[in-house]
């Protein structure tokens, strides 16, 4: 494999080949360490379970040839048959004993331990025919010679010391599979070190000098060498980052360019936005003066015309006709309403422009105020109540106008045949207050919902309900004004139901539900008594900001 081509392998292709070598190596030494642990096993399994009691079972085996022995000597000296006992119990346990041995020897035994239990087996059968049954048969007079069992001594010694051979074989051939054991082990740990340092020398040479040397480019570049190319010498991975961060480098370079571009026109913006609010500034105080001179020199001529048209009644009211005492009457209530819509349009031009502040204002002390004030109005048959009403972050002046003018409209526009009822009520959604005003007066039509908060948008005639149409364009203004944002609830059958929102001050703890009603009793909105009703006004007789009094 040609330098070039293993330069282009990915550092994850590297260590895994790095690793696929050493997984092969140790698998091979791990295959033979489980076939080296396996013959160790059967060799100490030979030492342990075989030769150990074999070597015990030959011992016994001697000591019954020697009970068998002791057993006709007896007899041929005392003729007395309980003598032979130990020789009838030295038989059986010599068949039990060579079984044993045997049995022991079967599985990859030793050849000569078999040749040896059979000459024991022969030599036991010469001494038992030559010597022993002769002695039993004739009562003990026969002649007990020693040399057939110094024979069978001797094959019984054989077969021990070919057991003892075949134990230090297996004992041998242990400690070599060990020492094979204890050599895999090293050779192991030395593949393991060794792939261990070739992984750190991958890791130091493709991965952290050359990162080292990236981030010493990159301070270079933050550092405000914007024109220093980045490069790297490390693995395709890091080659491959350090040209995205040199696009990005390049792009910022591009963009600073951009922005050097952008800054002198940015300055003239700014230029052109003081100018136009020092031309604001002045616009607002030509604005101001505007609203004093409409406040107080529009004001004085109305005053003067109607004025000087009452005193023209007065005066000469018994030399005038009836036609003239209406045309009159024409001019002096002229005059009154251009005064009230003078005053409602001061009242709508000062929202949020004339301003104390916010601060924290009891929803529930404001609904008392208002009662207060449209006591007059309501009569003693109306019924207004609110409960759980919060505190708000706001105007308390503006805020007692809105609750004027909505709860004012509602019983204004009230069924002839139904006692006005009126309930406000506040919901907590999120980061803001839901508040509902609800009545069950004769209602506003779905197709004027959108025109209800315009200024001057009248849905009645002005011989059917006074007002000068600005009531409810005031009412969305100050919501505006406090962060909200007001609508028509188009789901109700009877009545109208205006809700708006106001945000929610932090920390905000609910007032504990409060209920205060005009008369001593209370009564529910009751259902619809029938589908049609009259579109309401969009507005009611209203209160100029700030003043916190009911409109005359």
């Amino acid at each position: 494999m040609s330098r070039v081509r293993l330069r282009s392998w990915t550092l994850r292709r590297r260590v895994a080949a790095l690793f696929v070598v050493a997984g092969i190596l140790l698998a091979g030494i791990g295959a033979l360490a489980a076939v080296t642990a396996v013959d160790s096993n059967d060799h100490l399994d030979v030492i342990l379970e075989k030769t150990g009691p074999m070597r015990v079972a030959g011992q016994e085996l001697y000591s019954a040839y020697l009970d068998q022995e002791t057993g006709v000597r007896g007899y041929a000296l005392s003729r007395s048959p309980e003598n032979l006992q130990p020789y009838e119990q030295g038989l059986t346990a010599e068949r039990d004993l060579i079984a044993r041995i045997e049995g022991l020897n079967a599985a990859g035994g030793s050849a000569a331990i078999t040749t040896s239990i059979a000459v024991v087996r022969e030599r036991s059968a010469q001494w038992r025919g030559s010597v022993a049954e002769p002695v039993i048969s004739r009562g003990g007079a026969a002649t007990i010679g020693t040399a057939q069992f110094d024979a069978l001594r001797t094959a019984v010694d054989q077969l021990q010391a070919d057991i003892l051979d075949l134990r230090n074989e297996a004992a041998v051939a242990a400690r070599r599979t060990g020492s094979t054991l204890v050599a895999l082990e090293i050779t192991a740990a030395v593949i393991v070190i060794l792939v261990g340092g070739v992984l750190l020398l991958l890791l130091n040479r493709l991965v952290a000098r050359p990162v080292t040397e990236l981030a010493a480019q990159v301070r270079q570049v933050a550092g405000g060498d914007y024109e220093r190319p980045i490069a790297s010498a490390g693995s395709p991975e890091l080659q491959s980052l350090a040209t995205d961060v040199d696009g990005m480098r390049r792009q910022i370079v591009r963009e600073l360019a951009l922005v050097r571009e952008a800054r002198a026109e940015v300055q003239s913006a700014n230029e052109r936005l003081e100018a136009q609010a020092e031309e604001l500034t002045r616009s607002n105080r030509d604005l101001e003066q505007f609203a004093y001179v409409a406040s107080h020199d529009l004001q004085e001529p109305l005053r003067k015309v109607a004025s000087f048209c009452q005193l023209l009644k007065r005066r000469y009211g018994s030399q005038l006709d009836e036609r003239a005492d209406q045309y009159i009457g024409f001019a002096v209530d002229g005059a009154e309403r251009m005064q009230r819509l003078i005053n409602d349009l001061l009242a709508f031009s000062r929202i949020g422009r004339l301003t104390s502040g916010f601060k924290p204002v009891e929803l529930d002390e404001v609904l008392s105020e208002v009662k207060s004030q449209l006591e007059v109005r309501a009569g003693q048959e109306a019924t207004i109540t609110w409960d759980g009403l919060p505190v708000v972050e706001g105007e308390e002046p503006l805020l007692t106008t809105l609750f004027v003018n909505l709860i004012g409209n509602s019983l204004k526009f009230r069924r002839p045949e139904v006692p006005p009822v009126v309930r406000v009520t506040a919901e907590r959604e999120t980061d803001h207050w839901k508040i509902n005003v609800r009545d069950n007066g004769i209602g506003i039509e779905r197709e004027f919902a959108d025109k209800v908060f315009v200024i001057f948008q009248r849905l009645h005639p002005r011989d059917a309900y006074e007002g000068t149409g600005i009531g409810l364009a005031i009412v969305k203004k100050i919501v505006e004004y406090h962060g909200g944002r007001i609508w028509l609830d188009l789901d109700v059958e009877q009545g109208a139901s205006i809700w708006f929102t106001i945000p929610a001050p932090p920390d905000d703890e609910t007032i504990p539900p409060h209920d205060e009603t005009i008369p001593p009793h209370d009564e529910t909105i009751p259902a619809p008594a029938d589908a049609g009703t009259i579109p309401a006004p969009a507005e009611d007789d209203t209160i100029p900001a700030g003043t916190g009094t009911s409109p005359v």
